[in-house]
């Protein structure tokens, strides 16, 4: 099935210059605490982007190898000035005063070129609540010396930064392995990558389903002569690789030492309070009167309440890490949202929506997580509330106020997200993979009107979650949850016209021919017109990725009866879809 993405977008090397000004700038005005500490976090991402883009423009212009590059070194410099401040600022539990840089920043506008870079999103700082400051306690337990630290672009180039900080080595390099995913090699085109008499350290977030780009590392340095217990392998987790590892892959890691702080080790259970995520939580809200409490994986359905026939469906290893906190100022959620610029975005646009009466009250952000009101006397939306006929009246009239609210308030620019074709691409081979050749004449002609049609697509950041149980409703209101960061996901659907929202609430609340029209009505009434070939286009292509999502979730489940949940919706999907593909054939 054809379900994830990588997300890269088109940045000039001025405006990540200017970004990366502004956010030591902010540092440096703010007071001592966590706050400011984002802000170095901030620019310590900002700069390994750089690296990483610049690093990758050189690999593609040597023909997809590595080599020293005057344009890379003068990057990554800027992303080692930047771990220091980080490292500084953690070690002090925020204290210290971030120095200026402006020298440095002068000197690098001089000697970048104006060019436009390919920015690669670092997955682990938006998705998976892995933090750089880990690499940087992981590597400060290590007295050896010296070290030859060998990041992984993407996100391994700010993540080698700040543990060649630690490590004390002045001059780390980053490397993109190349060939199949499962097997990937060190292109290399410079000197030796080893260091004669050092320690070597492999630094990255995975390992994912194979290990392989950690582990062609450790291939390519014992190949040059360096002993085993000269190689350590950084990890963003300490489970080892996943199930496509080979047996090669798995020996090769087996000798290598792995050096991993997680993240329960870094922020829930730290020897220091400063460094602490409950202690963060208590500078917004007040005091808890308990431990926070973890609702991650599922949990948080137990504390909504509701019948466990209408549970809905977790992907556990997706969702961000989310957790309650009760003060005396009342209950509230805690949600990893990111790191770096583009989660400062999505917190904004959460404060949009709460202003608007949207979404749930927004408190604040601490260094990667926000903090919203918990709506404790609000419950999500089931198949035996959908049936209430009062209430799907008001769900419809809110639906098209929320959809033009966004389609007003967050556009967003071409190139965001995936193109017609792709989506086109998707859904014939996801239909294809669950039941063969059926609907081969409908993707046909959805492709012969793509490139067309892909003209009147008008992106905004769409939410990309409109499923009943993101929608919590009461007799005064109706609030959306999880609104803020699907239209930047793991996945290949990214910005969409609003379009693709209609065609999600449309197929997750079941909406009749007649609802769907005063939703249409609706949303052409304050300004926000939805083609109705385009809308055509989406409905198929929305049942194709979700049918594809959740079966791959249920692939994953960790237990029978969530598995049974996912495959009951991949079942729904893959009805509805077939059904519309035999009506448009």
């Amino acid at each position: 099935m054809l379900v994830y993405g990588d997300a890269t977008r088109r940045e000039s090397v001025t405006r990540k210059l200017l970004r990366l000004r502004a956010a030591l700038s902010a540092a440096r005005a703010s007071p001592p605490g966590f706050g400011r500490h984002g802000l170095l976090v901030d620019a310590l991402i900002e700069a390994g982007e750089l690296a990483q883009g610049m690093a990758d423009a050189r690999f593609e212009a040597a023909g997809q190898r590595d080599a020293p590059s005057p344009e890379a070194d003068t990057a990554m410099a800027l992303a080692m000035a930047m771990a220091r401040l980080c490292a500084r600022s953690w070690n002090t539990a925020f204290g210290c005063t971030p120095e200026p840089h402006e020298a440095l920043l002068a000197a690098s506008e001089q000697l970048l070129p104006a060019i436009d870079i390919d920015v690669k999103q670092p997955e682990g700082y938006a998705f998976y609540a892995l933090y750089p400051e880990s690499y940087l306690v992981a590597a400060q337990r290590l007295q050896c010396r010296p070290w030859r630290v060998i990041g992984l672009r993407s996100i391994g180039t700010s993540l080698a930064a700040i543990a060649a900080v630690a490590l004390g080595d002045a001059e780390p390099l980053t490397l993109r392995p190349v060939g199949h995913p499962f097997d990937r090699r060190v292109a290399w085109a410079g000197p030796s990558l080893a260091r004669p008499g050092a320690h070597h350290a492999i630094v990255d977030e995975g390992p994912g389903l194979s290990g392989s780009s950690m582990a062609g590392v450790v291939r390519q340095l014992m190949s040059e002569g360096v002993a085993p217990d000269r190689i350590h392998l950084f990890p963003g987790h300490g489970n080892g690789p996943g199930p496509q590892a080979s047996a090669e892959t798995r020996e090769l890691w087996t000798q290598a030492a792995s050096h991993v702080t997680g993240f329960d080790e870094l922020l829930l259970r730290a020897a220091d309070p400063a460094h602490r995520l409950q202690s963060w939580v208590e500078a917004i809200v007040g005091p808890l009167h308990e431990p926070l409490e973890e609702i991650t994986g599922g949990r948080w359905r137990s504390v909504h309440g509701g019948a466990p026939g209408e549970l809905p469906p977790a992907h556990p290893w997706q969702e961000r890490r989310k957790f309650l906190a009760r003060s005396g100022s009342g209950t509230w959620l805690v949600k990893f949202i990111g790191l770096g610029h583009e989660a400062r975005l999505r917190f904004g646009c959460a404060q949009a929506l709460a202003e608007a009466g949207f979404c749930a009250a927004v408190a604040g952000l601490c260094h990667g997580f926000m903090v919203e009101r918990w709506q404790a006397g609000m419950a999500p939306l089931s198949a035996a509330r959908l049936g209430d006929g009062a209430l799907r009246m008001r769900l419809v009239a809110h639906l098209a106020d929320y959809i033009a609210f966004r389609a007003r308030t967050f556009p967003a620019a071409d190139g965001t997200g995936a193109s017609l074709q792709a989506l086109c691409d998707m859904g014939r081979h996801n239909s294809t993979e669950a039941f063969g050749s059926d609907g081969a004449h409908a993707w046909n002609r959805h492709r012969s009107r793509a490139d067309a049609l892909q003209q009147r697509v008008r992106r905004i950041r769409t939410d990309n979650r409109m499923h009943a149980w993101e929608w919590l409703a009461s007799d005064e209101r109706i609030l959306k949850t999880d609104a803020v960061d699907h239209h930047a996901g793991h996945d290949l659907v990214g910005c969409q016209d609003a379009a693709w929202d209609v065609a999600g609430a449309a197929a997750e609340l079941g909406l009749s021919a007649g609802e769907l029209g005063l939703l249409l009505e609706g949303l052409s009434r304050q300004g926000c017109r939805i083609d109705a070939e385009l809308l055509g286009f989406y409905t198929p292509a929305y049942l194709a990725f979700q049918l594809g999502h959740f079966r791959m979730a249920a692939a994953d489940a960790p237990s029978p009866a969530e598995k049974m949940r996912l495959q009951a919706h991949a079942e729904r999907y893959a009805q509805a879809l077939r059904r519309h593909l035999a009506e448009q054939g």
